[in-house]
């Protein structure tokens, strides 16, 4: 079972919206604690969640929503609605394309359902890692806020880099911490030999003694798939999360984002 921020964690929404979602009987939680009226979510509801928010990005209303995914249409069923509704959107595609790639990577995602290889997890310990970094408010985890922080933060940080001298020493990593109102602290590091370096912080990136691990190949649109398999293997192996992923950049093609690769490593525990 996931806590709200972990659940909402891996299926890239805020809390908030769960939260929302709860109070309009869209998507309960599995458990509510009597005592404490802390929700918990299960892997499986990542099903009804794919659903809810392909249709709600295809523009349909949550009271349509709601009566859709009541309905418990195929995925098939899903797709055909999304051709129908795709034909539309491309009237739109200079403002729309973003909703168009998060709309498919849902739907992958729901196809690909109960078919995803977990055995492709690996547990490990991290280093602690010395990183220069740059940080800047994400106003939640979803990805469609996350990318346009973070891409500039590296670009600047490459920057600076490279003015002060100073080489990499490692693949870049992206974290992540909770700030104020449900928004997102966003780190974009680098590894780092120096101590110091001009225009940026330079701090000792915390060792991680567990960390279930996956490689994600392809565009970071589509990382909810890499995620996703990340929470069910934690679920079923008796594991815990703790907090959020690191991004690690293993490969970065600036012309062709299906030739990234990154490295996903949450925190775990018993």
């Amino acid at each position: 079972m996931f806590t709200i921020g972990d659940f909402a964690a891996f299926g890239q929404v805020s809390a908030r919206m769960l939260r929302h979602y709860d109070a309009i009987g869209l998507l309960r939680p599995a458990v509510v604690d009597e005592a404490t009226g802390y929700r918990y979510y299960s892997a499986d509801q990542f099903s009804r969640l794919n659903r809810i928010i392909a249709l709600k990005d295809l523009g349909f209303s949550l009271q349509q929503v709601h009566e859709i995914v009541d309905a418990k249409l195929s995925a098939e069923e899903l797709r055909g609605m999304l051709r129908l509704r795709r034909a539309q959107l491309e009237d739109e595609l200079a403002r729309s394309a973003s909703r168009l790639v998060s709309v498919e990577a849902r739907l992958r995602l729901i196809e690909k359902e109960g078919h995803m290889p977990t055995e492709d997890v690996v547990v490990k310990r991290i280093a602690t890692t010395k990183v220069a970094e740059l940080s800047a408010i994400s106003k939640s985890y979803d990805g469609e806020d996350i990318g346009p922080v973070i891409q500039p933060l590296f670009g600047q940080l490459f920057e600076r880099l490279g003015a002060a001298g100073v080489m990499p020493a490692g693949s870049p990593v992206a974290y992540y911490e909770d700030a104020a109102d449900e928004q997102i602290l966003v780190h974009a590091a680098v590894p780092v030999d120096a101590d110091k370096v001009a225009d940026l912080e330079v701090k000792d990136l915390p060792e991680i003694l567990e960390a279930a691990t996956i490689v994600h190949q392809g565009d970071m649109d589509e990382a909810d798939r890499s995620m996703q398999t990340l929470a069910r293997w934690i679920e079923d192996n008796g594991y815990r999360s703790q907090g959020y992923a690191r991004e690690v950049t293993l490969q970065f093609d600036p012309d062709n984002p299906a030739n990234w690769v990154h490295e996903f490593q949450i925190p775990v525990t018993r």
